[in-house]
C-alpha cells in the first residue's frame, strides 16, 4: 500500500509539475524519505526527474527553445557535478532558508520587472545556469529557482515548460552520475527511481490538454502561488530540521 501511495503522489506531482514546471520533487521528497530513507530519497529523486524532464521534453518538443537550452545547461552541467561532490560539506538547513527567502522575493520582483519590460538576455540564462546548476547538486529541487529564469527571458506555457526541462535535463543527468560513482545510486535505488519517474511521466502528458487552456497571465499568477508556497515551506522545513 505505501508503494501505491508513491506512485500515487508522483502521478499528482507529475501532473502538477507538468503544469507550472516544478514541484514534483517538493511534493515527492517527503514521501520518498518516509517509504525508503534520506539516504536513498535523494538519488531516487535524482532519477525521478530526469524522467520527469524528460517527459516534458517529449511532450512538448517542438516548443523548445534550444539557444536558450544551451545556454544554460552548458555551464550548468559541470556546475551541477561540483555541487554533488559537495552535497555533505554544506548546511543543507542554510541553503533551503537562503533559497526559500529568494523565491519569496522573485514575485514582487517579477512584477516589477513586467511593469518596466525589462527582459533576460542568454547571458542572463548561462550565469543563473551556472549558479543554479551548482545549487541543484547540493539541494533536492531547484526547479522553483530555474522558473523565474526562464519567466523573466520571456518564455510560457509549452515552450516554458519544454525549455525549462530540456535545460534541466543535462544537470540531473550530471548529478546522477556523480552519485552513481560515488555509490549512493545503487541498481536497487536506480530501480526504484525509475519506477517512481515513471508516475511523473505519465503525469506529463495529462496535464499537457490543462497546459493549452491556460491564459499567459493565468499561468503566470499560477507561478507566482507556486513560487510563495515553495518558498515559505522551504523555509519552515529549514528550521524544522535545525
Amino acid at each position: 500500500m505505501s508503494f501505491l501511495f508513491v506512485l500515487a503522489v508522483g502521478l499528482l506531482a507529475g501532473t502538477i509539475s507538468g503544469i507550472v514546471g516544478t514541484g514534483s520533487s517538493i511534493m515527492l521528497m517527503p514521501v520518498l524519505v518516509y517509504q525508503y530513507g534520506p539516504k536513498q530519497a535523494v538519488p531516487i529523486m535524482a532519477i525521478a526527474a530526469v524522467m520527469a524532464n524528460l517527459s516534458r521534453i517529449l511532450a512538448w518538443w517542438r516548443e523548445v527553445d534550444w539557444r536558450a537550452c544551451a545556454a544554460y545547461s552548458i555551464p550548468g552541467i559541470p556546475t551541477a557535478a561540483l555541487g554533488a561532490r559537495t552535497l555533505l560539506a554544506l548546511p543543507s538547513h542554510a541553503v533551503d532558508i537562503s533559497i526559500g527567502l529568494f523565491l519569496i522575493a522573485m514575485v514582487p520582483a517579477r512584477h516589477w520587472l513586467a511593469r518596466h519590460d525589462l527582459k533576460f538576455s542568454l547571458w542572463h540564462l548561462a550565469i543563473g545556469g551556472a549558479i543554479i546548476g551548482y545549487i541543484t547538486g547540493i539541494v533536492v529541487s531547484t526547479g522553483p529557482l530555474s522558473v523565474p529564469l526562464f519567466l523573466f527571458y520571456g518564455l510560457t506555457r509549452g515552450a516554458f515548460l519544454a525549455t525549462e526541462a530540456a535545460s534541466s535535463l543535462g544537470l540531473y543527468m550530471s548529478k546522477s552520475i556523480v552519485f552513481q560513482r560515488f555509490g549512493a545510486l545503487t541498481p536497487d535505488v536506480a530501480l526504484q527511481g525509475l519506477i517512481t519517474g515513471s508516475s511523473l511521466m505519465a503525469g506529463a502528458f495529462i496535464a499537457k490538454r490543462f497546459v493549452l487552456k491556460l491564459d499567459p497571465d493565468v499561468f503566470r499568477l499560477v507561478m507566482d502561488g507556486i513560487m510563495l508556497v515553495a518558498g515559505v515551506a522551504m523555509v519552515w522545513n529549514a528550521f524544522v530540521a535545525s
